[in-house]
């Protein structure tokens, strides 16, 4: 299943509410609930056990206990631009979760490489061990 079948998929899914906004707007924001808040119930989509853990990761505190994702969006005056933005944000959230962190590749340290860096480990030792008290002896 790609990316984008998961993302529509989930579209489906979702469920939108309209909420009260502050912010931009004026005195229309206080008539007239231009803020949306959608939510998409996550064991519904069925994603592999990897994915999901992934996506539970990056969603964070937008991850209720009850396995559903809630985002509220209130940037823009009107209904549409604030329902595209909320849903463009979870497209976002989805495919990050999709994609597989590259593996970090083993960095490979040769012999001289290794030898220069204990040196320097010894030099800061010393530059330390003399920033002690100074004593009359």
């Amino acid at each position: 299943m790609t990316p984008d079948d998961v993302v529509a998929h989930a579209m489906t899914l979702v469920e939108e509410s309209f909420i009260a906004s502050a912010g931009p707007g004026g005195q229309n924001v206080n008539k007239v609930a231009t803020a949306v808040q959608i939510r998409l119930d996550v064991f519904a989509l069925r994603l592999p056990p990897p994915v999901f853990h992934r996506l539970k990761e990056l969603a964070g505190s937008k991850f209720t206990a009850k396995g559903e994702i809630v985002l509220t969006a209130r940037s823009y005056r009107t209904q549409e631009q604030n329902r595209d933005d909320a849903r463009k944000r979870l497209g976002e959230l989805l495919r990050d979760a999709m994609n597989l962190p590259a593996k970090r590749a083993k960095s490979r340290l040769n012999r001289v490489g290794k030898v220069q860096r204990l040196e320097g480990k010894k030099i800061r030792g010393t530059i330390k061990a003399g920033r002690g008290k100074v004593r009359l002896d």
